[in-house]
């Protein structure tokens, strides 16, 4: 039998790296609670562990902060997408800025942090989890604070459009009307893995995404599927539904394989920037910036740090978007992507935007750069957009941007602590910082963009 858990009083001091709250403990060690803001005084539910962090349930507010404010959605409290909903967006912003100063704490100025106008509604796409307990219990929505990977039921959600909850609502409804299970990673059985909602915020068209396992035992029926379709085409008319296959494979890396089930095979998205709009085609794996009015504001701050260059590199280039809008700024763009998939709408959206001047190759970047430099039309670029996953700049791209040595990097990420790892590194080889921008792209998450302009000296 489990002990029963310790009631104590805390203060929330601050706050952790995913946004939890953090108090002391009667012995002086720090408990995370989740759904707390700095200076409230909260009385919460507590079992010693043995390894940091100890985490906390939130039983009662006691006293609120200054720092709090009411919610609009009524699963804050157990969600673990939304951790700052109960702060204030001023507050938001300033622990972003914090955040930010502190990760380049001699760097000197930083430019005051762009905050995104709609603090609801901004997400263009959200992913959704399938999930079962042991007695059956079935379960749609997002993980658990504090407690991945368990799933709640999502019922609401104002991160994205209204028919993203809709949808959710209905599959489920269809889910427990079929015999489908959800899949159990560790096991590797079942078929329903995650639902992936997709929407042009300037276009308004939709896509619906049914990711499965890749198990031929637990391979849906046709009248299941037709079951899927009923329940999006009941909530919004006109979509793009998708099956997306996951195939592990022990030793072998996963393979993904799509089926068009029904509507347009992608949808559309407009980028409107200062010096005209861009369309985007964006097919069911395509990466595109999750708040396109953000992603705006983004492209149009790191093209006034570019300015007028001969040849740019724009490197983990996804669907090309940051890419196309700096070729109306350069003679020639070279664009270097992962993804095949990404690639080739890359391709469709240069000639969907009649550019002519964007060369894409689709593989590793740094293997990438290693054939380029290598071929007998190498041309040195002015400029280097860099835009990497969380975990920043693999040691082969920094490498290669220490031998290309162009006069001018810049540098997006939405982690700034690998974004000023890579940075320091790219200081011994003269690079300095000229401009630091922070930009709010996701209200009421930790999560901040920051673009940084690098010049060589």
């Amino acid at each position: 039998m489990q002990n029963a858990p310790e009631i104590v009083e805390v203060q929330i001091k601050n706050l952790s790296l995913k946004g939890y709250g953090i108090g002391l403990l009667p012995k002086g060690k720090e408990v995370e609670v989740a759904h707390t803001v700095p200076g409230d005084q909260v009385r919460i539910g507590w079992k010693k562990k043995r390894h940091a962090p100890q985490k906390g349930r939130l039983l009662e507010i006691l006293t609120p902060s200054a720092k709090r404010e009411a919610f609009r959605c009524a699963h804050v409290g157990i969600c673990g997408g939304c951790c700052w909903q109960q702060m204030r967006y001023d507050d938001q912003l300033q622990e972003k800025m914090r955040r930010v100063q502190k990760a380049f704490a001699e760097s000197g100025r930083i430019d005051p942090i762009i905050p995104c106008a709609s603090q609801f509604g901004y997400r263009n796409k959200m992913e959704f989890s399938f999930s079962q307990n042991a007695g059956g219990a079935r379960y749609l929505g997002l993980m658990i604070a504090q407690a991945e990977p368990y799933v709640f039921d999502v019922t609401e959600c104002h991160l994205g459009p209204s028919w993203f909850a809709a949808s959710l609502r209905a599959v489920k409804s269809w889910w427990e009307k079929t015999e489908l299970t959800a899949y159990h990673p560790i096991k590797d059985t079942g078929t329903l893995r995650y639902l992936t909602l997709r929407e042009g915020i300037r276009t308004h068209q939709k896509m619906a995404i049914l990711n499965l396992s890749g198990r031929s035992d637990f391979t849906p029926s046709k009248s299941d599927l037709e079951g899927f379709k009923e329940a999006i085409l009941s909530v919004a008319n006109d979509v793009s539904i998708f099956l997306r296959i996951h195939q592990t494979r022990k030793g072998s890396p996963t393979q993904f394989f799509e089926m068009h089930l029904c509507g347009s095979d992608h949808i559309l998205e407009e980028l409107h920037l200062k010096d005209g709009p861009l369309s985007f085609k964006i097919s069911p794996s395509s990466f595109f910036q999750p708040n396109t009015m953000q992603a705006e504001k983004l492209y149009d701050t790191a093209l006034s740090m570019l300015g007028n260059v001969n040849t740019v590199y724009d490197l983990y280039c996804g669907t090309g978007t940051l890419g196309m809008a700096a070729s109306r700024f350069a003679k020639k763009v070279i664009g270097i992507e992962i993804s095949p998939e990404a690639v080739l709408d890359a391709k469709e959206n240069c000639q969907r935007n009649s550019i002519k001047n964007m060369e894409i190759y689709q593989g590793d970047v740094g293997k990438i750069l290693t054939h380029i430099m290598s071929g007998k039309e190498f041309v040195r670029p002015d400029s280097v957009i860099v835009d990497p996953p969380r975990a920043g700049l693999d040691p082969l791209a920094l490498h290669h941007l220490k031998t290309l040595l162009p006069q001018k990097i810049i540098y997006i990420s939405c982690n700034p602590l690998t974004q000023a790892e890579n940075i320091k590194e790219l200081s011994k080889v003269g690079y300095q910082i000229e401009r630091i921008q922070p930009i709010d792209q996701f209200p009421h998450t930790y999560h901040i963009e920051n673009i940084v302009c690098l010049v060589r000296i």
